[in-house]
């Protein structure tokens, strides 16, 4: 298929860009960047459809993602591509329409040494992906977005992520009263699950605390906190010790701060 003007597939394409319910609908995202398009492919995420420039002599990765998917294929205008590459100057080689996976909890693997991170009611996509790349870097097992929240497959979050997107489960759930209890079937099934939450007024510092057992980190939104039920829910509360004039951290900061110290513990644990 060849696209040279702005025509319907265009336009619907575009919508996976700008339009979270179209977007949700269709239940396809768009990725841009050779790292991102490698992890979904290495992932085995569904790969729907792949846009290249026409008349492009396509790099040998990209020849090799369209031979090994075996997706649908659309030669587009360069200005077209560009548009939807959402870059300053020129056009990515290569995009990929990918399939949502299911918002299923169990998706996420629960074990022994389990540790997960809840993100709550997050309003920036750039922070949501900045979690998922943090999660992701210190062995989390998985993601799960709460509440009315920024999208996990909005083109920002895709981008903070770098790719980890597609290497670590991310689950949306509509409250905590949902997670609790799948929390509560883990416990109940023999995984005793810490719910640890992140406040400035919290009780210990994560290094004195045990982050070595099952762990499921909770990390407020940006502005507001944590809702009142994770407040209630968490069996510890952390606060991050730190000087200057601050009171507070960047959510993601704060999620990478106790993350990197929980895998410490892990690591001197053996």
């Amino acid at each position: 298929m060849r696209i040279t003007v702005r025509n319907a597939r265009f336009q619907q394409l575009q919508t996976l860009l700008t339009n979270r319910t179209k977007r949700g609908r269709a239940g396809e995202f768009l990725v841009q960047g050779v790292r991102p398009v490698s992890m979904a492919v290495e992932h085995g995420w569904q790969v729907r459809t792949l846009l290249h420039e026409t008349d492009r002599r396509l790099s040998s990765w990209a020849q090799d993602v369209l031979q090994t998917t075996g997706a649908e294929t659309i030669a587009m205008a360069p200005e077209l591509l560009a548009e939807l590459s959402e870059k300053d100057t020129g056009a990515s080689e290569l995009l990929a329409v990918v399939a949502m996976p299911a918002d299923d909890l169990t998706r996420v693997p629960v074990g022994p040494s389990f540790l997960g991170v809840v993100f709550d009611r997050p309003t920036q996509p750039g922070n949501v992906g900045a979690v998922v790349r943090s999660a992701d870097a210190f062995g989390a097992d998985g993601l799960v977005v709460t509440g009315h929240a920024a999208d996990p497959y909005d083109p920002k979050a895709v981008r903070a992520s770098t790719g980890s997107l597609f290497a670590l489960p991310v689950v949306r759930a509509a409250s905590h009263a949902e997670v609790m209890d799948w929390v509560g079937a883990q416990r109940d099934a023999g995984t005793p699950v810490t719910v640890v939450a992140t406040d400035e007024d919290g009780d210990a510092a994560p290094a004195d605390v045990d982050l070595t057992g099952p762990v499921l980190l909770a990390v407020g939104n940006e502005t507001a906190g944590l809702s009142k039920g994770w407040r209630e829910a968490a069996d510890v509360t952390l606060a991050i010790p730190m000087a200057g004039s601050a009171s507070s951290l960047n959510a993601s900061n704060a999620a990478s701060i106790v993350l990197y110290e929980a895998h410490r513990q892990r690591l001197a644990r053996g």
